[in-house]
């Protein structure tokens, strides 16, 4: 079948589809969203561990400054020097460092959550095949990265641009200031940058989420005969279905069979229906269906009842409204208990005859079965 258009990509992708695409790591990417949020993490880091920052520098900068004679002549201090400094510098820059580090890793998680594809750590030949790779360096999704990319410089140079200028005196004055106030004057500007840098790859950020989602669906859009081949592949082939459920109805009758023997009472039809019931006051709010079944499975199941001692009766009535009304397994319902009672009263009676002797009593031929059993079982 030859590869569907983009245009015939009209049904939405399955959840099938959606997971493998995840585990060869196709997931929506935003590298907007990730450079706006470790770029805020690290502007609210810089803002809040600014201070203690600026005085170990300071406290750097003016020990580095005030050598004595004897370190001056040794040739090791500046190494020494220059240890203590850097390991001062990293325990101060660590928190901020830090932070960075964890904007990083939870911004993806915000978007299309952490996946780890070990699928592209593959090595993939068609990787290197050059006319494959001129494809994708023309293809729309390149073109709408290259469009991006324009506007994205566009606006960070119209915003930094429009920055310098409106700050361009302060700039120059920064030269005539003494050093702290010209450093704390310096640390403000910065901010003010940056939060307009922010603002402005936040819009691109605003926009960028929503393409980048709706390109990622738009790509795992699936053709109606995609979908169709999918899920049956999913469910099998239809013979291959057949045979399953044949074997699972085989399975569960053998199942069903062998609760025959340990049943009460089978309630006949006397020859289309046979529903076997047991009933044990400990353990059981009610009696219940053990084994049911119509024509060569009732007969089955009067068969297994004579050889094992099940005592059989005849009920029409209640036979076809017990097997209309009741599943497998499960308790009669509250309308058939007193129809149920007769019925088991009538087979105590007779285990009692046959324990202590005596006459076999007269099986119960009226039955009081309500009307909606009736009508549900076709009798009414």
């Amino acid at each position: 079948m030859a590869e569907a258009s983009d245009q015939e990509r009209t049904e939405d992708p399955t959840s099938k589809r959606l997971i493998d695409a995840r585990k060869k790591g196709r997931i929506p990417r935003s590298r907007e969203l990730n450079t706006l949020v470790v770029l805020l993490t690290g502007s609210v880091a810089i803002f809040v561990f600014g201070g203690s920052i600026a005085q170990v520098l300071w406290q750097i900068m003016d020990n580095d400054f005030r050598l004595s004679r004897r370190d001056l002549f040794d040739p090791m201090a500046p190494i020494a020097h220059l240890g203590r400094d850097l390991l001062a510098a990293g325990q101060v820059l660590l928190p901020i460092l830090g932070l960075a580090v964890l904007a990083a890793l939870a911004a993806p998680a915000a978007l299309g959550g952490w996946n780890f594809s070990a699928e592209n750590l593959a090595p993939k030949p068609e990787k290197l095949n050059p006319m494959k790779g001129l494809g994708r360096m023309v293809s729309v999704q390149a073109l709408a990265e290259l469009v991006k990319s324009i506007l994205k410089f566009l606006l960070i140079g119209f915003v930094s641009a429009a920055l310098l200028m409106s700050h361009f005196d302060d700039l120059i004055a920064l030269g005539r200031q003494p050093l702290l106030p010209a450093a704390n004057r310096t640390v403000q500007l910065i901010m003010t940058f940056v939060f307009w840098l922010c603002a402005s790859l936040g819009l691109i950020a605003v926009i960028d989420v929503p393409f980048q989602l709706w390109n990622h669906k738009r790509q795992l859009k699936m053709t109606r005969q995609e979908v169709k081949d999918e899920m049956r592949d999913m469910e099998g082939k239809p013979e291959v279905k057949s045979r399953i459920r044949s074997l699972q109805m085989a399975l569960a009758q053998r199942r069903m069979m062998d609760e025959v023997p340990k049943a009460d009472v089978i309630v006949t039809n006397p020859t289309h229906y046979a529903v076997a019931l047991k009933y044990d006051q400990a353990s059981m709010r009610a009696p219940r269906v053990v084994a049911k079944g119509a024509d060569l499975v009732a007969a089955q199941i009067r068969s297994l009842a004579v050889g094992a001692g099940v005592p059989l009766l005849s009920a029409p009535p209640l036979a076809r409204a017990l097997y209309a009304s009741t599943e497998l397994g499960r308790e009669i319902p509250a309308g058939l208990y007193f129809a149920v009672a007769q019925v088991l009263a009538y087979v105590y009676q007779i285990k009692a005859a046959r324990m202590f002797g005596g006459d076999i009593p007269t099986p119960p031929t009226d039955f009081e079965i309500p009307d909606e059993f009736l009508r549900q079982s076709g009798d009414a």
